[in-house]
């Protein structure tokens, strides 16, 4: 399920809201009880949810996580990160 950010126009306040995105959007503060909520754009938050879901979880052999290994996906260092 998504979580959305709204921001009341009258009070500011910002609060997330877990809901589904058939849901219709929230229009009232749960601060000031105003009809002012407005969706805000945001980094989509999702919930991993579940067993597993750890990195090794999808790899192979020596495709497997080693301390050599470089961050960012350069893949070799060419970026200048190692």
């Amino acid at each position: 399920m998504p979580i959305y950010e709204y921001q009341c126009g009258a009070c500011n306040h910002e609060f997330e809201a877990m809901q589904k995105m058939s849901d219709t959007a929230l229009t009232d503060c749960p601060e000031c009880t105003k009809p002012e909520l407005k969706k805000l754009i945001s980094a989509s938050g999702f919930r991993l949810k579940g067993q597993g879901w750890y990195e090794t979880d999808f790899k192979k052999g020596s495709a497997a996580k080693s301390s050599t290994s470089h961050a960012g996906g350069c893949s070799g260092g060419s970026c200048g990160c190692g």
